[in-house]
This record gives C-alpha cells, structure tokens and sequence, in this order.
C-alpha cells in the first residue's frame, strides 16, 4: 500500500469523524446533506478547491527551481550549525525509540497533510464561511512567503550535516520515494510543519478577538486545541527525526503569523463584508500603499540578493554534507527532460578519509533502506545492478579528490549516496550540480519571490497604520471605516 493510498483512505474515513466529533455539542451549525451542492455554490467554495490545485502547482515549481539555483545560491547550513551545535541530536538520542518513530513518520506526513484539508472541510461544514476561506488561503499564502527563503536562504536537514544524526524519516523505505520527489532537502529553514498549523492558530485568535470574545468562548475551541496539540507533535518531530532546526521553530511561527495577520486583514475586503472591494480606494491611498510597501520589498530584495552575492563568493569553501563514520547521506537529482542533463561535481574535502558514492533512480533504492537507515552494501549492489548512467554508478573518491559526473535523470529523481568509508573522524563532501537548462531559473526564482516580499509589506504597513489611528492590531475593518465612526 502507497502513500498515496493511505492518504486517500484517511480522507474518506476520518474526514466524517473528524466533523462529527468536534461538531456534536453545535449541531445546529451543521451544512445539512440535502443543502451542500448550494453551500458550496452561494459560498464559492469551488475557488477553495481551486486554491489547493494553484499551491500543488506552485511548489511543484518552487522546487523545480531549487535544484536549478542551488549552485548560485549555496546555503546557510554551517551558520545555523556554528548557532545552535548539536541541540537536535540530543533530543534524537534520549527519545530514540522504533516505535516512536514509525509513529511520528506516519504523523509528520499524513497528519500534517490531512490536517490542512480537513481544517477547510469542517469549517464550512459548520457553517463557519470567513473561517473556511481564512484557512484555505493561509496554506496557499504561507508557502508563497516561505519561498523566497527555501530558494535562497537553502539549509541542509539536520542528518544531512550533524555527525551521528539519523535520517529517521527519510532513510524509512516506505517513505523514501515520496519524499525524494515532494522535497529538496534542503528546505529546512522555516518549518511549514509549524507555520501552517500556527498560521490557522493565528487566525483563530485573531477571528475571535476581532469579534470581542475569548478562545474559550467559541464554538470552535475543540478544534482549536485540537490544531495546537498536532502543532505541539509536529515541533517534536521535526527535531527528533532528524529534519528541521531549532530555529526553523520560531522562523516558522514568524512566516505564519505574517500570513495569518495578512490573510485576516484581506478577507472582509474579499468578501465585500464593508462595501465593494475597492471602496474607499483613492489615488492618495494607493501612492501610499505603492512607496511604503514598495520600499520594504525593495529593503528585503537587495537583502536577498546581498545574500546570494556573498554566498556566491564561498560556494567553493562549503561543503554540502558531513558524515560521520560509516554513515550514508543522500543528495537529490531532481527530474529533468529527457534533452537535458546535469553536471554533477561531487569533493572529497578531507585529508584521509575515502569516500565511497552511489547513483540510484530514486524508486529503485527503497530496498536499499533497512532499520530507518542506510544499508550501504545492498544500496552499493542495488546501484551497480540497475545502473542507468553513462558513468559508473558506484566509486570511491580518494582523500582531497574530485570528480565531474554528467548525470541523465530523465523524468526521474536520482539519488547520489555518499558514504564515509573511514573508522573515524568526520568527512566532509561538496556536491554540486549544474543543469543545461538553468540559465532562466534566477530570474523565474525572483519572480515567485515578489508575492512574498509584497505580503510582509502589506503586514508591516498595515500594522503602522492601526497603531497610528490608536486602532487594535487585530482590528480587519478596512480603513474606510475608520473614517465612519
């Protein structure tokens, strides 16, 4: 059974559940069976649905363009590790447990997944309609912020550069397919594990101050506390299983709550609740909207760009993973059109340690993983066996050498292993790889950027202009209202 398959079976199984339960002491709220074909047309809940399939879209082209970029951009891993040491492998080891595991894999995917959706369900079931809309857009517009940092801001996963750190979550067999082609790897910094689900925490609060009552007061408080104790696991998970950062915890909440104060300033003036969506817009306000938000984009663009040049300039001296002895990473070959391929450099940096490294389509390695992690003998015969390149799949790089590999990954993910053949000491490895079709791929990543550098204006601005008019950060009537009272 798939992933995908599970995924399917929770929908139609827990989704009812789900609704039901949290809805029992409300029933009165409840979308009756007879009326939801016209709920969904006299709420336009069609354009929710839309919604889902423009963010599947989006981020399907987010990480195409990651992969593409990566050998401009480098990556912050070091600096977050010189920060933080080795926090995360601590909190590894004390829980380190099989039955843990396999449970909060299971969680880290499917409950995530699955709460993103159904929080939308059950909201405009319950007849809840500026909820459903608020938390359909915080899931689109929370990745559109996060993208400027995953493309430019890249940080390797923890097991990918803490010695001892296990790939508890990747290095699982019946995962390893489906997120080899749904994640880089490198997009650690911020957390959508925790932006998200603190996104809709957020609006929560927000909604229901922004109507003069408390959490505990409203008819959703069971769900809310549900969202927060699966918020609660998945900042467990992600340190435990060997992904995310410290940081990426409080990164994530910030992204999130940009979104959520975003999202919940929008929506009355999307829904038309004060007038039409544009009333009270004049030419004065939009010159001011244009030069504040317009400057801020442009402070956080030259920032970004400031970034990408200085890690232009120490791309050479990084290296991309550090293993400990007898550990195996992976680097990712993202799927290319069958015209095109990619050049991959892969370094040994050390002095006296050998490296041993192995090309694997992505689907054809998931035998070679065994006990949440690599079984380096089998994934070296399962390589040689079902070899695709024109290169040899399986080598050994000597102390301070280096090889150019021309890797074909036709409408495939391919998975280079890198393995630490040594006894002792810690290796360090520099893998880069350039694609034939990269040379529009920078300007592509800075466009899908602006959106996000556009929102965190909006937010900042907005926020000045409640505190200046003596308003409550919360408050989302338009401005023109103000003008009213």
């Amino acid at each position: 059974m798939s992933p995908y398959t599970v995924m399917i079976g929770m929908i139609l199984f827990l989704t009812p559940i789900i609704c039901y339960v949290f809805s029992i002491h409300d029933k009165e709220s409840r979308v009756k069976y007879g009326t939801w074909l016209k709920t969904i047309h006299k709420q336009r809940y069609y354009l929710h649905a839309m919604g889902y399939i423009v963010i599947i879209g989006w981020k399907n082209l987010t990480d195409g363009l990651n992969e593409l970029i990566k050998e401009r951009v480098g990556h912050w891993t070091d600096a977050v590790h010189g920060v933080e040491g080795n926090a995360v492998l601590w909190i590894q080891n004390f829980f380190n447990n099989d039955a843990l595991t396999s449970f909060l894999n299971f969680h880290y995917l499917f409950v995530y997944l699955f709460l993103i959706y159904v929080t939308t369900v059950y909201f405009a079931y319950t007849s809840d309609r500026d909820m459903t809309d608020k938390v359909t857009m915080n899931y689109l517009l929370i990745y559109a912020i996060a993208v400027p940092y995953y493309l430019f801001f890249n940080v390797e996963v923890t097991s990918s550069w803490i010695p001892g750190m296990d790939a508890l979550l990747y290095h699982d067999s019946w995962y390893s397919t489906f997120y080899a082609t749904h994640d880089p790897l490198d997009n650690a910094v911020p957390s959508l594990h925790v932006a998200i689900p603190f996104g809709i925490l957020m609006l929560n609060y927000l909604h229901v101050k922004s109507k003069g009552h408390t959490l505990k007061e409203w008819r959703h408080y069971r769900y809310h506390m549900f969202i927060l104790i699966n918020t609660i696991m998945f900042i467990f998970a992600i340190l435990y299983l060997g992904i995310h950062w410290i940081i990426d915890i409080p990164l994530g909440m910030i992204v999130g709550g940009i979104g959520a104060l975003f999202i919940h300033h929008l929506q009355p003036r999307l829904r038309n609740d004060y007038g039409s969506m544009f009333k009270g817009v004049d030419r004065e306000k939009v010159r001011k909207h244009v030069l504040v938000e317009g400057t801020i984009l442009l402070i956080l663009f030259a920032a970004i760009m400031g970034a990408v040049n200085h890690q232009s300039s120490t791309n050479e001296e990084q290296p991309s993973f550090r293993l400990g002895s007898g550990e195996t990473v992976q680097d990712l070959i993202g799927e290319m059109n069958p015209k095109y391929g990619a050049t991959t450099t892969i370094q040994n940096m050390d002095d006296s340690i050998t490296l041993e490294y192995a090309i694997i389509t992505v689907n054809l390695a998931e035998t070679g993983f065994s006990n949440f992690s690599v079984d380096w003998d089998r994934m070296k015969a399962l390589a040689e066996y079902h070899c695709t390149q024109r290169v040899a799949c399986s080598a050994t790089l000597l102390p301070n050498e280096s090889t150019d590999l021309i890797i074909e990954s036709p409408n495939v993910f391919t998975f280079i292993f890198l393995h630490h053949a040594g006894d002792d000491g810690v290796l360090e490895v520099r893998v880069e790889s350039v694609y034939e079709n990269s040379e529009d791929s920078m300007t592509q990543a800075v466009a899908l950027s602006l959106p996000s550098l556009y929102i965190t204006g909006f937010v900042v601005y907005r926020l000045y202009r409640l505190n200046n008019n003596g308003r409550e950060w919360f408050d989302a009537r338009p401005s023109h209202t103000w003008e009213e009272e």
